[in-house]
């Protein structure tokens, strides 16, 4: 079990600071488990380096329906929305259809990616399922593919990558420079060495105590079989996290103490 608190304190107390962001996977074969995705650790990872908070991942199929509802939800909530997957050339990539849909705006074939889809194919080669990743929603940036040319977009606060991790992570670090970025989020982890259980009551007292840190709880398996816990403190203030940690120290070495106690009699 995670117990975690973010109260209206903490928020406020970041808000000019925070930038969030949601991530949209497109896609039926992820849905159906064909394809495993490998996207969305690394998405998360990357955007908390930047000091950009993950805070939703939805997963929609390749209906355009669902894509536009998603969308349309996730951008009005969140500094910023990432999609991955439906860019491709076949006919089930939807996602800038969709994306021009949500946005109310043509979906043209764009010069500017037909030029890099050919750069990489040749003129020749561009038949119409390639010339299918040309089309970009009207008054989209594009998003720069050095591994295979064609292109993502950004319209709005959306950023419309591929699927592929490897050209998702390009695509990703092309994007990086140009976007806001908040206060770093600052984690450090205690180790328990107590079962979660032990320590549930003293740690939501703990976590009522500091509101503008977030405070996780996460049992693992340690190295000699037995249950642990991981305790982890959040926070973009260095001297609240500092003071959190000490509370987390101190309530663990008295439960510890206690429990050592009731062991002795």
């Amino acid at each position: 079990m995670t117990q975690k608190t973010r109260d209206s304190a903490a928020q406020g107390e970041s808000q000019a600071a925070e930038v969030t962001a949601a991530l949209l996977v497109i896609g039926d074969e992820i849905l159906s488990g064909r394809t495993k995705d490998k996207n969305i650790g690394y998405v998360a990872e990357y955007l908390t380096a930047l000091g950009i908070d993950l805070e939703e991942v939805r997963v929609v199929p390749d209906i355009e329906a669902e894509i536009v509802a998603a969308l349309d939800a996730l951008r009005q909530r969140y500094t910023y929305v990432f999609t991955t997957g439906g860019i491709g050339p076949t006919h089930d990539d939807i996602t800038a259809d969709a994306v021009a849909k949500a946005f109310g705006v043509p979906l043209d074939r764009d010069e500017r990616a037909v030029a890099l889809i050919a750069e990489r194919v040749g003129v020749a080669n561009l038949n119409e399922a390639r010339l299918r990743m040309a089309r970009i929603p009207r008054g989209a940036d594009l998003v720069q593919n050095p591994v295979s040319k064609a292109p993502g977009f950004w319209i709005g606060n959306v950023i419309v990558m591929a699927g592929i991790p490897a050209v998702m992570q390009a695509m990703l670090d092309e994007v990086a420079p140009k976007l806001r970025t908040g206060v770093k989020l600052l984690s450090e982890s205690v180790r328990a060495d107590l079962r979660e259980g032990d320590i549930g009551t003293e740690l939501g007292a703990v976590a009522k105590a500091h509101p503008d840190v977030m405070i996780g709880s996460y049992p693992f398996t340690d190295d000699q079989g037995g249950p642990n816990t991981n305790l982890v403190v959040r926070g973009r203030d260095p001297q609240k996290l500092a003071a959190a940690r000490s509370a987390v120290e101190r309530m663990l070495a008295q439960v510890r103490a206690a429990l050592a106690a009731q062991q002795a009699t």
